[in-house]
């Protein structure tokens, strides 16, 4: 009990801040060229610099166990197809409105939520694992919703598709920061201390900077067109998506760090990302949005309780 009360006090003020974005886009009619230019700021500047920053240190943080991949993308794997199913069986969908609502339950919110819960929670040590599954996150759950759609619409599979996701994965700010940065300290490079200062400040402030323009993005979307498809996207995400990788995670013997890493990104509500995909196959887009907000809001709860269960295991 005690263990669950300390990480939902450390999980609060993360989504805290994202209720205080949720309010300011809502009460203050913010225009929405500034909760778009801020999201430009912490994806394009803060988060990339906060990033580069800490791998360049990567050679002094504990090494990590590449089977923390198998064990997430694996457990996405499982989830997925079995969110296909669901969609198929209880909502009648087609072959594209089910990968659309099957990646809804595996891919989260990692960098502008995941990100700071994981190193407030589990400190600086996780910062390798965590950026390790962002680097492939994006090119592993897009290509395999893309080749999902290829095959329902066409039955094979685009090499323009895949081409298009991987050039779109390779010029991600965030993952160009984390390999380009991983390099900088593996080559034997440090960061000259009065560049270090200024960049410091920057990274501190990318993380509450990022949950604000999160919530700000939030009070964008409503939750009222198809409840019940969001309500089963929700229960997904942040339920059957940890406990599966936790179950992974368990049978190939994973380290604690990575175990918790793994689990605790794997709990996180829904991402901006399906929302996109949504958009961009015209499917599913007001439950997916839906999804969105109701996915973070029970993920305030459930996170810290899933950590607290997961540590209390290894």
């Amino acid at each position: 009990m005690n263990t669950f009360l300390a990480n939902l006090g450390l999980a609060v003020p993360l989504f805290a801040l994202v209720l205080v974005g949720y309010a300011l886009k809502r009460s203050a009619r913010m225009p929405a060229g500034w909760s778009q230019g801020l999201s430009w700021l912490v994806f394009s500047v803060a988060l990339p610099v906060m990033l580069f920053r800490l791998m360049s240190r990567v050679s002094s943080l504990p090494p990590v166990d590449g089977r923390l991949l198998l064990a997430f993308f694996g457990g996405c794997l499982l989830v997925f197809v079995i969110g296909r199913v669901i969609a198929w069986k209880l909502f009648a969908m087609n072959g594209v409105e089910q990968s659309v609502f099957a990646l809804g339950g595996i891919f989260s919110n990692n960098v502008m939520l995941g990100l700071p819960l994981s190193t407030l929670i589990l400190g600086e040590a996780a910062t390798p694992s965590v950026a390790l599954i962002l680097v492939f996150n994006a090119l592993t759950l897009w290509t395999l919703v893309t080749a999902s759609v290829e095959w329902a619409r066409h039955g094979s599979l685009s090499l323009h598709g895949g081409a298009r996701t991987l050039i779109a994965v390779l010029t991600n700010p965030i993952v160009a920061a984390i390999v380009s940065g991983a390099l900088f300290g593996l080559l034997g490079f440090s960061i000259p201390a009065p560049l270090d200062a200024p960049l410091a400040m920057i990274g501190q402030a990318a993380a509450p900077l990022a949950l604000v323009a999160l919530g700000m993005g939030l009070a964008e979307y409503g939750i009222r067109v198809g409840l019940r498809i969001s309500l089963a996207i929700s229960g997904i995400k942040v339920l059957l998506q940890p406990l599966v990788v936790w179950l992974l995670a368990r049978l190939i013997g994973l380290p604690p760090m990575e175990t918790q890493v793994v689990v605790l990104l794997a709990s996180i509500g829904v991402g901006a990302n399906v929302y996109l995909m949504s958009r961009q196959f015209k499917v599913l887009e007001g439950a997916v949005a839906g999804s969105l907000v109701i996915s973070i809001s029970i993920a305030a709860l459930t996170t810290p309780l899933i950590l607290t269960l997961v540590q209390g295991s290894t």
